[in-house]
């Protein structure tokens, strides 16, 4: 442990999966850090010293995670907090901001950086071609934090602005109709063609690939591992013989307010 009084503490993105996909300076931020916490498959994926320790925790436990890791980076710990993807697209680095500004002022005095990462949305795009090529949003479906009136509103707004849309955390066991109304709310507001890519576990050796229009998209097609695009209006589909589909939105706009 270091022996200064305050330590550091860096939120590190290790990407959807693939380890292809964690960027240098990711792995430089791992190879620095002593204290390791984060959800149980993420620090799975890491290969650590036997100098280094894992802090375990389930997935719903993101602000006593960040409070334990700030407790020991005030201590003069080096201390790494790991998320999937980017840890500032709905994952840890926003908790462990939150937890700073509600907790004791020795926190703020700790050496903090975020390391950004590969998120689901990006590595779901690419495999699809460039569905997210204009204007776009990401949307969290889940209801933990926020209330479904709200998201169902989000949904509406993006639609008629005519945004391309990527939905994280669309189904799960406690959640498996959302997914489908927002399927429907859609639906009201956008044509049946529009192209809907179901990506799952983008990068990885089960990753799984699919693109249908909006009027056939369904819920039992994702599951929590999931990362879905929904296209605009503009959004196109190149068929190309003997290879996948490319899908693709223009990088103008002849939509009018």
């Amino acid at each position: 442990m270091s022996s200064s009084s305050t330590g550091r503490l860096t939120v590190v993105g290790l990407g959807p999966g693939s380890l292809s996909q964690i960027t240098p300076e990711a792995l430089a931020a791992v190879d620095a850090a002593e204290d390791f916490f984060g959800y149980i498959p993420y620090l799975d994926r890491l290969s650590l010293r036997p100098d280094q320790r894992r802090h375990a925790s389930d997935n719903r436990e993101e602000i006593s995670r960040a409070e334990a890791a700030l407790t020991l980076a005030a201590s003069g710990g080096k201390v790494c907090v790991v998320s999937g993807g980017d840890p500032g697209v709905f994952a840890m680095a926003a908790a462990v901001c939150e937890a700073i500004e509600n907790g004791p002022a020795e926190w703020r005095d700790i050496d903090f950086s975020v390391v950004p990462g590969v998120t689901a949305m990006l590595a779901v795009a690419a495999r699809a071609g460039a569905p997210l090529g204009h204007d776009f949003c990401a949307i969290s479906l889940s209801d933990n934090l926020k209330p479904w009136s709200l998201i169902e509103k989000r949904l509406v707004a993006a639609a008629e602005a005519g945004f391309v849309m990527a939905f994280y955390n669309p189904v799960s066991k406690a959640r498996p109709h959302q997914l489908a109304t927002a399927f429907d709310v859609l639906r009201a507001h956008l044509p049946g063609s529009v192209p809907v890519i179901f990506g799952r576990a983008a990068g990885r050796a089960d990753e799984r690939m699919r693109v249908v229009p909006l009027s056939e998209a369904s819920s039992y097609m994702a599951d929590m591992a999931t990362c879905i695009i929904v296209g605009s209006v503009e959004t196109r589909i190149i068929d190309r013989q003997d290879q996948p589909s490319l899908v693709y939105s223009p990088r103008f706009s002849r939509r009018e307010s």
